[in-house]
């Protein structure tokens, strides 16, 4: 296929901050984890697709299937149903994740992610 480009499950993508591998990478309505490390400028790969363990906040209460949000600044998922994120709706819990966990996994959703208004 003459116009094919690239695979839509990894993404190339141009930092606009630096990103340690495995970290979230937030660009508008993209939402994914850095492949490897990249410094400000570097062109870096990003997964955008699959299921990823995440940190959240210790706090919020998950279920099985919930839609969540990104809060960007502390670098955490939140429940989508009780607060509203920098990223809304990028993804779903695939487990559940109570009170007193820090980490979630959850299924990326290419494209879904939208941004908070500013």
């Amino acid at each position: 296929m003459k116009n094919g480009y690239q695979d839509a499950r990894v993404l190339d993508v141009t930092l606009g901050a630096a990103v340690t591998s495995g970290s979230v990478v937030s660009q508008g309505r993209l939402l994914g984890i850095a492949v490897t490390n990249g410094a400000v400028g570097d062109t870096i790969a990003v997964h955008v697709e699959g299921v990823f363990r995440l940190p959240k906040l210790g706090t919020a209460v998950i279920a099985t299937g919930d839609p969540v949000h990104w809060d960007v600044s502390p670098g955490r998922v939140i429940v989508a149903s009780t607060t509203t994120g920098d990223v809304e709706n990028f993804g779903y819990a695939v487990e559940s994740a109570g009170n007193g966990t820090t980490e979630v996994l959850v299924r990326l959703c290419p494209g879904q992610g939208v941004p908070k208004p500013a």
